[in-house]
């Protein structure tokens, strides 16, 4: 046989090779059983093994409609809806409670300071302390049993303006305490927590998705310290985020040009980005939590500044 024909079959083969190896390190989507109502500007978290979508903007105007996805039977439930329709809302969980902290409460866009607790095990939700800032578009993250509330939008006169608040809960006293204040103020940004350490990405000024950031913020709880962190690639707002696999996963938003399909991965140990396998489509307000391994992505708007959908993906590396 011809050397030089060996040496071509075994370089393509290489190529193929390498090339699959590295289309399968950017991760794959896959649709799943589709939400049973169309929003956006939600709060997901997961509970108990179950995925719970919360509130948010329908076709019809604000709900507080709740509703949980079981991984296990690919289903979904209705649960009882918050105590009040709430938009721009977020969500955590502590101690097995699923938290729904701040938001807006009205079509005009109105700040709330609640605090509602719910018990998965009696479907009952309970009014807490509320936020010493009242706000919505902001971001929690869960450190130690604690849930730190970060950033957002208040109303200022006629007009909303961004929080730089920085502030914490504890479900066991039911109390509230002010931080240091985070040192971007911004609203419609993410928040993850690796290591004990909140990394608050993205975001916007005064709710003007025409003014997005790439900022990158970690606060570490032991030393009060906010530290300034690698910018994320695309600067964008309405955005979610998720730690999978060691890495915080960025994904989707909107600005003035269009929804954002991206999905950017931060790693904390080495402070660098990598881009990974898009979402299938760009979506805006939208939500996710991390089942086994797995990333699902669940509803947005397709569309800046509105509109709703069902969408249900999951990203997976393997």
């Amino acid at each position: 046989m011809n050397p030089q024909r060996v040496t071509g079959f075994t370089l393509l083969f290489l190529h193929l090779f390498t090339g699959c190896l590295f289309a399968a390190s950017l991760g794959s989507w896959e649709k799943l059983q589709p939400a049973p109502s169309k929003r956006t500007e939600v709060a997901v978290a997961l509970l108990k093994g179950k995925i719970y979508l919360i509130g948010g903007f329908t076709p019809k105007g604000i709900t507080g409609k709740v509703e949980a996805y079981d991984p296990g039977t690919e289903t979904w439930e209705e649960k009882s809806p918050l105590p009040k329709p709430l938009h721009h809302t977020t969500a955590a969980v502590v101690n097995g409670k699923l938290y729904v902290i701040g938001g807006f409460t009205s079509g005009r866009w109105t700040p709330t300071d609640s605090t509602f607790e719910y018990d998965p095990d009696t479907d009952q939700w309970t009014e807490k302390q509320p936020m010493p800032t009242g706000r919505g578009s902001l971001a929690v993250g869960v450190i130690g049993g604690k849930i730190y509330a970060v950033g957002g939008a208040l109303r200022k006169f006629f007009r909303l303006v961004n929080s730089s608040a920085n502030e914490v809960y504890d479900p066991a006293t039911d109390r509230w305490q002010q931080l240091p204040a985070i040192p971007t103020p911004r609203d419609h940004l993410t928040v993850s927590t690796y290591k004990g350490v909140l990394y608050a990405i993205g975001g916007r000024i005064n709710v003007d998705y025409g003014k997005n950031l790439n900022v990158n913020e970690a606060y570490d709880p032991k030393s009060a310290v906010w530290t300034q962190e690698k910018a994320l690639p695309t600067a964008r707002s309405g955005i979610t985020s998720q730690v999978l696999n060691g890495k915080i996963h960025v994904l989707g938003g909107e600005s003035k040009e269009g929804t954002f399909r991206e999905n950017e991965a931060y790693d904390p140990e080495t402070d660098e980005w990598t881009t990974l396998q898009p979402m299938p489509s760009g979506r805006h307000g939208l939500g996710s939590a991390v089942v086994k391994g797995k990333l699902h992505v669940l509803t947005g708007g397709p569309k800046p500044g509105g509109g709703g959908s069902k969408a249900h993906w999951v990203f997976s590396l393997k």
